[in-house]
């Protein structure tokens, strides 16, 4: 297994120098491959005759036939359908389906998925000479589904209210960090939109983006959901999410929000515009609020296509089809993009005590923590922030906790009598209820601190509302003592910076929609994130983002329990199926069904 992730990481290096070649407007190679010449490339494979791991290097069960309808469901509901107010991995997979951002990622398993290519834009962005200022050429004739065509100011709207407003919380906050925007305040408090002069509109197909200094990654932060268009008279604020205007082959027919979400073909839908996307299905139906031990079962016996979440087989799913070589044999085990962890609040007593914090450390048992994801299964064990997948990761372990990985006890002992706590402490452990494995990882951690006097109550909280309303929102977080966090994160875009800074940087901590759980803001990590991301070679740029995961794992708020793997299950339905590197699940744009 180590093999895999050095070769992997081996691989995203090469993809990143590739796609950052976009400053030189040469990114991603062009990207006019179409679907047919997808499904040869990539070798493909019949449905009856794949093994385990097929749709990891290949796509498994390659069809064009159209029809049917695909079934996905989820264990709980999401933050939000809205492109630009999102921050769910599988939303920013699924969303894709019915919005175009301007960059996009090459739709094949494998590295080659880390490569950039245009999406709504003709071409990756032109940057300036200074680096601060990138301009996208718009494809001419990509329609809404109500057949009105997109256009610039479209996409500086879109950015506009997903960065700039105080109701929409749950995404990121990049454009808004790094737009030279003055103190715009978004277009829900000022209607005129002339006045957001971080981006401007020379003419209906040119956007132009302002920044306040260079920011060497560009092309991959366009490549997120917030840049696909909204129509400013189409814009409901919080409610958008039940009507998205689509530019994707599918567009909504209905949404109940929190239970379900139905979609159907958008007509006005263009191929010849899209070459990273299918149509196949005749429609798309999601439930939401589902049991994860049920998804299984019906996964298992066809009922439905794809556990929407992509986070995996619960264990009582796992060791049925990994005791069974035919069921196994219709599963992926991919590393992901994603680090699953704990933050511990450095806000929150006891825990506003660096020692306090080493002696979670060094309390835990790693094994027990590891054995919900599966065990060497679910991922290996983790001892650093960034993953061994991220461009820029180094191995290092500060906090050794034996060679079992079982725990250090008598250093955990150390740490608490330095802290002022020989006999321990209690606080609370937050955990999404919904999440099952979350919450035996929990329980597990419960267990280890508990050696030491640590006493750990454990909290659940819907993971819809988990960073809007409870993990993510510090005033939340100080009321209720959430001293721990339980949580996971994958990349934003495969380097240290798209992985890091959303989690690290103290100017990134928001008083709703937050992952800095931490609460971390060190003015050394700070300037390193800039430097990083204003450095031209991609080399030093990765040392850098390595010095900024050392700061991090040196504040002890942080601890890494795996380098996640999943075990993802394709019933035999399921055509067009292969994992996509960017999201670590199946490409759900690609996916159809058998008749």
């Amino acid at each position: 297994m180590r093999k895999t992730n050095v070769l992997a990481l081996a691989a995203l290096g090469t993809v990143l120098t590739m796609g950052l070649a976009a400053c030189g407007g040469t990114a991603g190679g062009g990207g006019n491959t179409s679907s047919g010449n997808n499904n040869s490339s990539t070798g493909g494979g019949d449905a009856s005759a794949a093994k385990h791991n097929d749709a990891y290097t290949k796509v498994v069960n390659p069809s064009d036939a159209k029809g049917g309808t695909l079934k996905f469901a989820l264990t709980d509901e999401p933050d939000s359908m809205d492109p630009g107010n999102t921050y769910y991995a599988w939303n920013w997979n699924f969303s894709r389906l019915y919005s175009r951002p301007l960059m996009t990622y090459t739709p094949k398993p494998g590295p080659e998925g880390l490569k950039l290519v245009p999406d709504l834009a003709e071409a990756p962005g032109e940057v300036s000479a200074d680096g601060k200022t990138w301009t996208y050429k718009l494809k001419k004739g990509i329609k809404y589904d109500d057949g009105t065509e997109v256009k610039a100011t479209d996409v500086k709207y879109a950015i506009a209210r997903s960065n700039f407003t105080d109701e929409l919380t749950d995404g990121p906050k990049y454009f808004a960090q790094y737009l030279d925007a003055g103190d715009y305040k978004g277009p829900y408090k000022d209607k005129n939109l002339d006045d957001f002069k971080g981006i401007e509109t020379p003419d209906d197909y040119t956007v132009v983006f302002k920044l306040k200094a260079p920011f060497s990654e560009f092309d991959f932060l366009v490549a997120n959901p917030q840049s696909a268009p909204v129509p400013q008279a189409k814009d409901t604020g919080v409610d958008y999410e039940k009507a998205v205007a689509s530019t994707g082959p599918y567009k909504f027919e209905s949404y109940e929000v929190g239970k379900q979400l139905n979609l159907v073909r958008n007509p006005n839908w263009d191929q010849a515009t899209d070459t990273t996307r299918k149509q196949l299905p005749d429609r798309i139906e999601v439930q939401f609020k589902q049991n994860a031990e049920d998804i299984d079962n019906r996964l298992i016996a066809g009922q439905i296509h794809v556990d929407l979440g992509g986070t995996g087989l619960q264990p009582a799913g796992r060791a049925k089809v990994v005791s069974n070589p035919q069921l196994k044999d219709s599963t992926d085990n991919p590393f992901t993009p994603f680090n699953r962890y704990a933050m511990m609040s450095t806000k929150v007593a006891p825990f506003d005590n660096i020692d306090c914090r080493k002696a979670v450390q060094y309390a835990i048992d790693k094994t027990a923590t590891q054995a919900p994801w599966g065990g060497p299964l679910g991922g290996d064990i983790g001892t650093t922030a960034m993953t061994p997948t991220t461009v820029g990761y180094k191995p290092f372990d500060l906090y050794p906790n034996g060679a079992d990985h079982k725990g250090d006890l008598a250093k955990a002992k150390e740490a608490l009598t330095a802290c002022g706590h020989p006999d321990g402490f209690s606080t609370n452990v937050a955990v999404r209820g919904d999440r099952t494995k979350e919450v035996q990882v929990a329980e597990a951690l419960q267990a280890s601190l508990a050696r030491v006097g640590i006493k750990l109550t454990i909290k659940k909280y819907p993971s819809g509302d988990w960073s809007a309303q409870y993990a993510g929102k510090p005033d939340f977080v100080h009321k209720n003592n959430l001293g721990i966090m339980i949580a996971g994160w994958g990349s934003d875009w495969p380097s240290g910076f798209g992985f890091l800074s959303q989690i690290v940087d103290g100017r990134a901590i928001k008083p709703s929609g937050n992952y800095n759980m931490m609460e971390l803001n060190d003015p050394s990590i700070n300037e390193l994130l800039d430097k990083g991301i204003q450095t031209a070679d991609a080399a030093q740029r990765n040392e850098i983002w390595a010095q900024v995961d050392q700061k991090v794992m040196e504040s002890a708020a942080f601890t890494s329990f795996v380098y996640e793997k999943t075990l993802i299950f394709r019933p035999a339905s399921l055509t067009d199926a292969y994992v996509h590197s960017a999201w670590g699940m199946y490409d759900y744009t690609w996916l159809g069904v058998k008749q």
